[in-house]
C-alpha cells in the first residue's frame, strides 16, 4: 500500500510539472529554468516530439495513467493482475524513454532542461519503487 501511495504522489508531481510545460508551450512562453539555461534549447529541439506528439503531452498522459492505475490498485478494482502488469509495463517504457531523452540532452542537443531531468528522475524513482516493492 505504501508503494502505491508513493507512486500516486510521484505521479501527482509529474502531472504538475508536465501541466506547467504544456501551459507554457501553448502560451508560447519560455519556461523558467531554475538550474542551467538549456530549457528553451531542449524544449524547442526537433526531439521535443515523438510521432508528432509533444513529449510533455506524452509525459502528462503517462503520469495520469499511473495515478489512475495506482488508485485502482488501492481500492481493489479488478482484475488486479492486469493493473499490476500495466503499471509495470508503463513505468518500464517511461523509464526507457527517459533514458533515451536524457541521452539526447547530453550527447546530441548538448543542453540540459531542468524540467526534463526532473521528469526523468520522477519516472526513475517510480521504477525503483516498483522494483523494490513486492506489493506492486
Amino acid at each position: 500500500m505504501t508503494s502505491l501511495a508513493l507512486l500516486f504522489t510521484l505521479s501527482a508531481i509529474g502531472i504538475s510539472e508536465t501541466v506547467y510545460l504544456v501551459r507554457k508551450r501553448i502560451a508560447s512562453e519560455k519556461p523558467i529554468c531554475p538550474i542551467g539555461g538549456g530549457c528553451v534549447t531542449v524544449l524547442a529541439s526537433k526531439y521535443s516530439k515523438m510521432l508528432l506528439i509533444p513529449n510533455d503531452v506524452l509525459g502528462l498522459l503517462s503520469y495520469v495513467t499511473v495515478s489512475f492505475i495506482a488508485a485502482f490498485l488501492v481500492i481493489g478494482v479488478g482484475p488486479m493482475f492486469v493493473w499490476n502488469s500495466a503499471l509495470k509495463i508503463l513505468v518500464a517504457a517511461a523509464s526507457l524513454m527517459s533514458i533515451f531523452l536524457t541521452y539526447l540532452q547530453w550527447r546530441v542537443i548538448r543542453a540540459w532542461c531542468f524540467w526534463c531531468l526532473m521528469s526523468a528522475f520522477t519516472v526513475w524513482l517510480m521504477g525503483i519503487i516498483i522494483l523494490a516493492s513486492a506489493a506492486v
